[in-house]
């Protein structure tokens, strides 16, 4: 019976490799629980992978994304790409408090790290 199913299913899936791959992972499928598309018939689960290929009830493009999906270690998860944010200026040009810190000058700056001290070292360390 199976022979006769894979020459039905090379007409779905060209490469015999990539057939035994799908259907396989088809059965897999089927034995962790998934629903059948056709009926059992007394047979095995990778002689009814093979015959859900054949009459096309499932669509091996479909099969293979799924299995290409159960294979992968690492999922890329596509993340928008942060907006570009304007710069915050005041509209006449006067000098604005809050923004003081952007025009710190290096040697302000290396004067304020001088000045710092370091933690105290403790015994829970």
């Amino acid at each position: 019976m199976a022979r006769v199913t894979v020459e039905d299913c090379i007409d779905k899936v060209e490469n015999r490799f990539e057939l035994v791959m799908l259907a396989s992972h088809r059965a897999r499928m089927i034995a962790s629980g998934s629903a059948l598309t056709i009926d059992r018939d007394n047979d095995k689960n990778p002689v009814v992978a093979l015959r859900e290929i054949a009459d096309s009830t499932i669509v091996p493009d479909d099969l293979k994304e799924d299995l290409i999906h159960s294979l992968q270690k690492y999922v890329e998860v596509d993340e928008p790409e942060p907006e570009p944010v304007a710069a915050i200026t005041a509209a006449d040009g006067a000098d604005d408090g809050d923004i003081a810190f952007d025009r710190m000058s290096e040697e302000e700056l290396l004067k304020g790290l001088e000045g710092l001290v370091p933690p105290e070292k403790t015994d829970d360390i």
